[in-house]
């Protein structure tokens, strides 16, 4: 465990050391919330629960993040600090009355969270069917996915255009921690609905545009694109910004359509492009800086004759990674 000095020891001590910021924490290291979620589960009022937010935040102990109108709080995934605070936590005994309260509370307020991204998933669920049976099943997708990634673990994931946030579940077993980014704030609800309903507190999902990612550069070990380029109308700015991100010999999975001639797409789901050519998106993942590893063809098989087959593209920042 890392050492601190003797002031800066203190500083993070009293900034856990006090019952309602300590009851933040717990709450904190099981995902994100606003402090409207927290106001209801700790029954404090806003200006409280914002001013004790404020304190751990000046002591590197949680991070906000900005999602339209909504501030989300969450327990900072590393940092010398953080080591500290989840120590103290492990030592929390969790069926002391004020936290199980705590945790009731917490359950309530998911579940709503969750009824909410049904209704919304309920509602398009009738197009998203529409465009499954266009193209081979999702299993096959993900067999071939998951064969293509290989089993090594990964530090970290970042899942672009999460949606439903199928990719930070479907590869939960690779990585520490992951983040996923989409513009759709309805979709964003239903990817916590679906990580709460998992029990997957390691990955975080928060509102950013593909183009000017709110990440830093060299962060992440492995980016996921899946199903989304296709949407773009200038789809290598994205596999640009994507490269921005990936450490020295990390890795990007990009997954999408084969060349087609759907032309009704463009109008009916707002598909942009139809498809990608092999060559043409190699083309755009080495002027990115990427090369390219493997491609993978899934095509539907017995399914309808015009349905589509989707591709799978992994490719590599060629630079040696770190130590």
């Amino acid at each position: 465990m890392a050492t601190f000095g003797l002031e800066k020891l203190v500083d993070i001590l009293k900034a856990a050391g006090e019952t309602t910021r300590l009851r933040l924490l717990v709450l904190l290291s099981s995902g994100d919330l606003t402090v409207t979620d927290l106001t209801d589960i700790l029954g404090q009022s806003q200006p409280r629960i914002s001013r004790h937010l404020k304190l751990l935040a000046e002591d590197d102990l949680v991070e906000r993040y900005q999602e339209g109108a909504w501030a989300y709080f969450r327990l900072r995934r590393d940092g010398a600090a953080t080591e500290l605070v989840r120590a103290i936590l492990a030592m929390a005994e969790r069926d002391d009355p004020v936290l199980v309260r705590d945790a009731q509370r917490l359950v309530a307020v998911k579940r709503q969270r969750s009824e909410k991204a049904q209704a919304y998933f309920s509602r398009n669920a009738s197009e998203w069917d529409e465009l499954r049976r266009l193209h081979v099943n999702d299993e096959a997708v993900e067999a071939a996915l998951l064969k293509a990634v290989g089993d090594t673990p990964v530090g970290s994931l970042l899942d672009l255009g999460t949606g439903t946030g199928r990719m930070l579940q479907l590869l939960e077993g690779l990585y520490s921690h992951a983040t996923g980014i989409d513009a759709s704030r309805d979709m964003l609800s239903v990817a916590r609905a679906n990580l709460d309903k998992g029990g997957i507190v390691k990955a975080s999902v928060r509102q950013g545009d593909i183009f000017n990612l709110p990440v830093d550069d060299e962060e992440f070990d492995l980016v996921t694109i899946h199903q989304v380029l296709h949407f773009l109308d200038q789809p290598q700015l994205a596999l640009a910004e994507a490269a921005r991100v990936i450490k020295p010999g990390g890795r990007l999975a990009v997954i999408d359509l084969a060349p087609h001639d759907l032309d009704h797409l463009r109008e009916d789901h707002a598909h942009v492009r139809l498809g990608f050519a092999h060559e043409a998106m190699a083309q755009a993942l080495e002027k990115a800086g990427l090369a390219v590893e493997k491609v993978i063809d899934i095509p539907p098989g017995g399914q309808a004759e015009r349905a589509l087959t989707v591709t799978i593209w992994l490719a590599r920042d060629p630079r040696p990674a770190a130590a």
